[in-house]
């Protein structure tokens, strides 16, 4: 196989490599972005709940606050990750 050959099936290989890691940058995308829909659906429920336990702290019960504490580091973690995807 002469220099030519071998370059042009050099570049036809890099090409397909190409083309397979942007679909996969496409599948990623989509994948932090279903991650985050999911995230943000769960901020409103701690959102909620935290509000509950703010209102009431003198009446909330231990559970309601550790349920609360446990979202918000649920969520934190969750951004974190994504976060570390983006990177």
């Amino acid at each position: 196989m002469n220099l030519q050959e071998e370059l042009k099936k050099l570049s036809e290989k890099i090409k397909q490599y190409r083309d397979e890691a942007r679909v996969q940058m496409h599948l990623a995308k989509e994948d932090v972005k279903d991650e985050w829909d999911d995230l943000e659906q769960e901020w409103e429920r701690f959102r909620n709940r935290l509000e509950e336990v703010l209102h009431d702290s003198e009446d909330a019960s231990k559970e309601a606050r550790q349920t609360a504490q446990k979202l918000g580091e649920d969520l934190k973690s969750g951004y974190q990750n994504i976060r570390n995807k983006l990177k």
